[in-house]
């Protein structure tokens, strides 16, 4: 890497970057869709057993309720898009990274054997171990892009179905909370 070219390294400096904001997005929104999930199923376990007769007071669509007078389909499903945007904030982030990353590799690839070629024309003679080293040495940065894109790919892929777990209990529980208010009536 010490004859490597400053683009070789810029594109290296920005994949490293890629795979840390990859792995903070991914542990950040787990844990918080971990927390919402395990709360939002506590909350819907207490409505089928009868417990209670709505959402539990740390029920993420408990705040949207308790400012209205009746619950109704339009409040319940302002809460539960509002809840759901809010924690699937950054798989934008993921996507874009799964998806640019093994070309930003490839860019650092091509500039790197366009540079092996420019330094091999000066030469009189090139044998395989001149040129192999350099070769391999500029394919490093696709192989940091696949890498990179591998681990955003597979993190936006299960965040999107904790995001849908999340989705699908906030809709059970507006269910029954609906369900509940048309057998008051």
């Amino acid at each position: 890497m010490s004859g490597s070219s400053t683009i070789t390294l810029i594109v290296l400096f920005l994949l490293s970057l890629y795979f840390i904001v990859t792995f903070w997005v991914f542990f950040d929104r787990l844990f918080i869709l971990n927390g919402r999930i395990a709360s939002e199923s506590k909350s819907l376990k207490s409505l089928y057993s009868g417990q209670s007769k709505s959402v539990a007071n740390y029920s993420l669509i408990f705040t949207y309720l308790s400012r209205v007078n009746q619950p109704n389909r339009a409040i319940l499903e302002a809460a539960s898009s509002d809840a759901i945007r809010v924690s699937t904030r950054g798989l934008t982030w993921l996507s874009i990274i799964a998806s640019t990353s093994p070309f930003i590799g490839l860019f650092g690839t091509v500039i790197g054997i366009l540079e092996t070629f420019s330094k091999l024309s000066t030469q009189t003679s090139a044998s395989l171990g001149v040129v192999a080293p350099a070769i391999s040495e500029a394919l490093i940065a696709t192989a940091a892009g696949i890498g990179v894109a591998i681990f955003a790919y597979t993190f936006h892929l299960i965040l999107k179905r904790k995001a849908y777990e999340l989705s699908s209990l906030l809709s059970s529980q507006s269910e029954v909370v609906l369900s509940q208010v048309s057998e008051e009536l």
